[in-house]
């Protein structure tokens, strides 16, 4: 099936049941995330950054968790930067990067200007152009990853699932969207991910980015900007990521972070969390220190003392450290006061993390971490090499989403909000208009979870 063919026709009905499903999970799982998100700097800054330089024109689109209308342009920054600043959201192995935290948001300010102007969108219309977006952002992000010399972030191809996707709502000829897919791989920013791993920061993988390059391409394609091809599209070097395009599906390939911090250091806190479960008397008081032997990219989060939430988000010691004193590791635990707290900073100082050349070798194929811990009173303890919760091979439970739904979107929603949500993405594929679901993400945001 041809990639236009395939943007064109494919109806959210024809994706396995299990495709289904997970997508449905993807959604609620990134909704989940912004509601977390939705107080933090970074998602402040943003909001103040649309608000002031992309007012609502002719087009309009409301801020996520807030209301307030800006131009799509201006709320697929705010909304691609919030997703972003809370690093909880699903991943897809051959990509090396996510394709939901800028598609997303990214369809939900198109969707929302769309009824801004009086179009009905059916639950089926917006899951099938969710899932175009991120089965073909997906697939861009294994043929930039194939053909291009260094490691980029999610920004450098998610854009393209924007397109695909927005594509779809939009109704765009062949030659206007051939031209929009062109101009989102021209401007999508090549990120290098390894700069923002060793120097965090607030660009995180340039999910702010590529929901802008995505919805701008669109635009500017629409108004008879040329920008054809799109070479990790059209090209034979890229060809076998796409032939198979609607008969397998990447999207059943994803995997799904129970904590809010960097993919590499997942392993290691799956590893923790059995050991606490079986030990209890590993806590923080307990501790004398802890080893993890783990691989290259990981060991180098490192992250002992971060100076503020994207360290603390794109480090290994300090969430393992906070996970040992508080039990959990959510947005609390990450952002704020947490983290300069005294006692989590004093385990994570006796934490130690080094390279094992096993599992360098066997990275990126497992991604794995092993953790020792030795207690004061002399008691040592080992894991077992450890793969990441949440992997296909390791799925979370629809109990462990609850909780992780639950965790992060509790700190700013309430009971009944969360219960809603769920509720609505539930009832998306027979619902003949998503204003249920629209009408709780966009109103006026709860001032306080209750």
């Amino acid at each position: 099936m041809s990639l236009y063919s395939f943007v064109r026709e494919f109806r959210f009905s024809q994706a396995p049941s299990h495709t289904r499903n997970l997508l449905q999970t993807c959604l609620l799982d990134i909704l989940g995330v912004a509601a977390g998100a939705r107080d933090n700097d970074t998602s402040q800054a943003l909001k103040r950054y649309a608000l002031n330089h992309y007012p609502a024109t002719t087009l309009a689109s409301r801020l996520l968790f807030d209301g307030r209308p800006v131009h799509p342009l201006g709320a697929a920054w705010a909304g691609g930067f919030s997703v972003d600043s809370l690093d909880a959201h699903e991943g897809h192995f051959t990509s090396k990067g996510h394709a939901g935290a800028t598609v997303v948001p990214a369809l939900l300010a198109l969707v929302d200007a769309c009824r801004d102007q009086g179009r009905a969108i059916s639950g089926e219309e917006l899951l099938s152009a969710l899932c175009i977006g991120y089965e073909t952002a997906l697939r861009a992000g294994a043929a930039l990853m194939a053909t291009a010399p260094e490691y980029h972030a999610s920004g450098a191809f998610s854009g393209i699932g924007v397109v695909c996707g927005g594509a779809r709502l939009l109704g765009l000829c062949e030659e206007h969207f051939r031209h929009a897919l062109g101009i989102a791989e021209y401007f999508g920013p090549r990120c290098p991910m390894m700069r923002l791993v060793d120097y965090p920061s607030m660009l995180r993988d340039a999910h702010g980015a590529g929901a802008f390059a995505g919805l701008n391409a669109l635009l500017l394609a629409q108004a008879g900007v040329t920008g054809a091809p799109a070479v990790s599209v059209e090209t034979m070097a890229v060809a076998d990521h796409w032939r198979d395009l609607g008969e397998r599906w990447e999207i059943d390939a994803q995997y799904f972070k129970p904590w809010p911090v960097c993919r590499w250091a997942q392993p290691a806190l799956t590893a923790m969390t059995a050991l606490m479960a079986e030990h209890p008397q590993i806590c923080g008081e307990n501790v004398e220190r802890i080893q993890v032997q783990t691989f290259h990219e990981s060991m180098r989060l490192q992250g002992h003392t971060p100076a503020n939430a994207d360290e603390a988000q794109y480090a290994l010691a300090f969430p393992l450290a906070a996970l040992v004193v508080r039990g959990q590791v959510g947005p609390l635990e990450v952002t704020g006061e947490a983290i300069h707290a005294p006692d989590i900073l004093a385990v994570s100082q006796r934490i130690e993390i080094v390279e094992s050349e096993e599992l360098s070798a066997r990275f990126p194929t497992e991604i794995l971490s092993r953790v020792l811990v030795w207690l004061k009173d002399g008691q040592a303890f080992n894991s077992p090499i450890t793969a990441a919760k949440g992997d296909p091979e390791t799925a979370m439970s629809h109990a462990e989403f609850r909780v992780k739904f639950d965790l992060l979107a509790g700190i700013n929603l309430g009971v009944e909000s969360r219960r809603a949500i769920e509720e609505a993405v539930a009832a998306l594929p027979g619902s003949p208009d998503c204003a249920k679901l629209f009408t709780l993400l966009f109103g006026a945001a709860e001032v306080a979870a209750t």
